[in-house]
């Protein structure tokens, strides 16, 4: 039997951070910041919050959403590029404050990719028996990474979570690929901090622990394999781009989406654009868009949904669900 996703949460920081306050920090117009990403506003950190926090809040809504207590819960994944810690992993801090049983938590990190990778986990632990009920969450604080001094991240990034809670259906997860090339790792990484270049002075002063990207080359990559790996997935399911009912990209950018969407002549009412509300939040873009269009009644039961990723790595993804 497919593994279902039966319920669906998300949670972002209370404090906003609008364009106005940016255009003048960069000198830049909020007109300008909107036409280059998409993003009106996006919601930030503060000091006192975690993400293992906002884990926990959308994971909560998420057990609500599909009639779950914690102690259904058989496995608990959770995928972050910004994790509380080293270690312990973020979804033990999660599995802790649930006060689930002790079940299997552990952290997966595929950037922007890793709420689909993490779905592919959970599909796999339902399908071999070894898990009933799955809860996966996506929780990034990528404004505690970005250089104040950078316009290209500061403008586009914001904090979020998002979880789904899956478990076996009549409907769900039907096809999965994911993929990934290592040889474009420079496109968008954060050098330090990790044992390759540990905590120095110098490594401060030469703000190794920033994000870095290339924005003009990240482009042209995300749209180009982006288009090439959801072709081929379609491809093999024999089916055409018009057969999807509805689609869920990873909201990186409005300008990679709108090319791609051009690319594959996407009709505006087939997705869900969050990006204007919370920015690019990472991998958990998609669970809250995905709890986005839920809310609003956008999903059928029946209807065909693509979940598209694309991130740092570089990582994709693509995940046929029947709603």
């Amino acid at each position: 039997m497919p593994s279902e996703i039966i319920g669906t949460g998300r949670a972002l920081p209370k404090f906003v951070m609008g364009n106005d306050t940016l255009s003048k920090q960069f000198k830049i117009s909020a007109s300008e910041i909107v036409r280059k990403t998409g993003v009106q506003q996006r919601h930030w950190a503060a000091p006192e919050d975690k993400p293992s926090g906002l884990a926990l809040e959308a994971a909560k809504k998420a057990l609500t959403s599909a009639g779950r207590q914690p102690e259904d819960l058989d496995l608990i994944l959770v995928s972050t590029t910004t994790p509380d810690m080293y270690f312990p992993s973020t979804a033990c801090l999660v599995q802790r404050d649930l006060k689930a049983r002790p079940i299997p938590a552990f952290d997966i990190n595929a950037s922007c990719s890793g709420f689909l990778y993490a779905l592919s986990l959970a599909d796999q632990s339902i399908q071999d028996g070894s898990a009933k009920t799955v809860l996966v969450i996506a929780t990034d604080v990528k404004s505690r990474f970005i250089d104040p001094k950078d316009e290209s991240t500061a403008i586009l990034f914001g904090d979020g979570a998002g979880a789904v809670v899956l478990s076996s259906g009549t409907h769900g997860i039907q096809k999965i690929a994911l993929g990934a090339d290592g040889a474009y790792h420079s496109l968008i990484h954060l050098p330090g901090g990790g044992a390759r270049q540990p905590i120095t002075y110098r490594s401060l002063k030469d703000g190794q622990h920033y994000m870095q990207m290339q924005g003009k080359r990240l482009f042209r990559v995300a749209v180009r394999k982006m288009e090439t790996a959801l072709s081929t997935f379609l491809a093999e399911l024999e089916l055409s781009f018009d057969e999807i009912d509805f689609y869920i990209f990873h909201q990186a950018n409005v300008r990679i989406l709108e090319a791609l969407f051009k690319r594959i002549s996407l009709p505006p009412h087939k997705t869900e654009i969050t990006l204007s509300q919370f920015g690019n939040t990472s991998s958990s873009t998609i669970p809250i868009a995905l709890d986005t269009a839920v809310r609003a009644g956008k999903l059928k039961k029946g209807d065909r949904v693509i979940l598209s990723a694309f991130g740092g790595g570089v990582t994709w993804g693509n995940i046929l669900l029947k709603w």
